[in-house]
């Protein structure tokens, strides 16, 4: 019997760190030694001097889950999977979305009666918290915690989502107390409710106002409120989707400062701009997302702060709606945008552009796109088996042809969608083999592994290795009052 049930050879190994030729033997799933040179193994993959990487993870994904106002995304955990493993991923972490009136424990059947019979990838949730009831925050999300879901999603905008200033506080404390990660969609809810009522009354309802509606300065004053509540109560804090050189600035300022912060931005902020809102007829209605496109200059200023490390993620922000009646036009071809439903699909692109756009065209290093595609979700959202190419890590690989190009095209999407907002770009860099603690998922441009075969990964506490933090003056003061108070 052989020592190891599998032996990739012949690559160049790539980690957030290095680069270096060398072979990976797997055994019961993990990787079990790397080395210059291994022998044996039950199945010998040839990588051919490929790429060797850590599979991808992707952290922000909304997969069967059901808008504020009740569109379901069009991808299962089925669909949803198969496309992320196409994408070049092993792992992803979609939302589990509380809606008002609705318990922790109730949200999280839910989503395991969607996930464990269809997933083909591991997985695990963010939860998304829209009604933080006392009995929520004192039971319900430690429990969650206790379950292995250590991060969880606030709104600051959408009246149906928003928590508003004190449950996010109140969020933070119990995410803080116990180990867990808030997360934060962070647009000042009444500046882009007064412009939506300014705009309506002036008739300007078609998709290319989507991105006059959601003002800049709506992101980043909530950036630095959401920031400054963080910090009062010394919690981490992650900052999704920045889509604004403003933001972007806020989120280097505080993290060069030691504020416990971490923060992503999405390939359509690096790819696209508000012009594509304003394609003819309703075509612009399919880049409608929140935060919007912004303009080519914010584009530009995006991919510096990759570059320059502001960012832990470039992450998809997947929101599958397809183009018809039942998905953007569920309330009619004619909607104006605010009742267009709101997101873009991407999870199979958002590594092959990173790569494409990021490496291939020299804005970023292998190691960085390890880092900004695995490693650091990994680390961040407390997925210790993950992200990594060492001994007793998982064997979540990605195998990458450096120098195909390709068109992107829809059909190479492998999702459940009728349409891509990358449809034409040529991009350069494919994943031509994914593995998934051992397995193939993905190889030769087919699906080999079976519907439901990804686990459920309980995650370790978030939110680590963020910097020193800050304590405010104010409950050092009380203690010298006499007065125990704590965030």
């Amino acid at each position: 019997m052989s020592e190891f049930d599998t032996v990739i050879h012949g690559g160049t190994l790539v980690t957030a760190a290095e680069t270096f030729a060398g072979d990976i033997a797997i055994r019961d799933g993990r990787i079990a030694a790397i080395a210059e040179r291994i022998e044996g193994g039950a199945r010998r993959l040839d990588a051919g001097g490929r790429l060797v990487m850590p599979g991808g993870i992707e952290a922000h994904c909304h997969i069967a889950q059901e808008s504020s106002s009740g569109v379901l995304s069009a991808d299962d955990y089925y669909t949803g999977s198969v496309s992320a493993a196409f994408g070049g991923n092993a792992c992803f972490v979609p939302f589990a979305a509380q809606h008002r009136g609705q318990t922790i424990a109730e949200v999280i059947e839910t989503y395991d009666g969607r996930a464990a019979p269809n997933s083909v990838l591991d997985y695990s949730y963010h939860l998304i918290v829209s009604d933080p009831t006392p009995t929520v925050l004192r039971d319900e999300l430690p429990r969650a915690f206790e379950r292995g879901i250590t991060s969880f999603k606030v709104f600051m905008t959408y009246d149906l989502m928003n928590v508003g200033d004190a449950g996010l506080l109140d969020i933070l404390t119990v995410a803080k107390t116990h180990g867990a990660l808030t997360m934060v969609h962070a647009e000042n809810n009444d500046m882009v409710k007064w412009m939506n009522a300014r705009l309506a009354a002036a008739g300007a309802i078609e998709p290319k106002y989507h991105a006059v509606s959601r003002p800049e300065l709506a992101e980043e004053e909530a950036i630095h409120r959401a920031v400054c509540l963080a910090k009062l109560v010394d919690a981490p804090l992650f900052v999704v989707h920045v889509s604004t050189r403003g933001g972007a600035a806020i989120v280097a300022r505080e993290r060069a400062s030691g504020t416990r912060l971490f923060s992503e931005t999405c390939p359509q902020y690096l790819a696209l701009t508000r012009a594509d809102l304003d394609r003819p007829g309703r075509e612009g209605a399919k880049y409608i997302c929140s935060p919007p496109l912004r303009d080519e200059a914010t584009r530009e200023a995006l991919w510096d702060h990759v570059a320059a490390g502001t960012f832990d993620s470039v992450s998809s922000d997947h929101a599958p709606y397809r183009f018809d009646e039942g998905g953007k036009f569920l309330n009619g071809l004619d909607a104006p945008y605010p009742k267009i439903a709101n997101g873009m699909p991407g999870i199979a692109a958002r590594l092959p552009y990173l790569f494409s756009e990021g490496v291939a065209e020299g804005r970023i290093t292998l190691q960085q796109f390890v880092a900004l595609s695995s490693s650091n979700a990994a680390r961040v959202f407390g997925l210790d088996t993950k992200g990594s190419l060492m001994p007793g890590f998982d064997a979540d690989i990605a195998i990458w042809n450096p120098e195909t190009r390709r068109t992107m095209r829809l059909e190479d999407q492998h999702d459940a969608m009728d349409y891509t907002p990358f449809e034409g770009m040529e991009l350069t860099g494919v994943p031509e083999t994914v593995i998934n603690r051992g397995e193939i998922v993905v190889a030769d441009g087919e699906l080999k592994a079976k519907r439901g075969r990804g686990r459920f990964v309980a995650r370790k506490p978030s939110g680590r290795s963020a910097a020193r933090g800050h304590v405010a003056p104010e409950f050092a003061a009380a203690r010298a009052y006499g007065t125990e108070i704590a965030p």
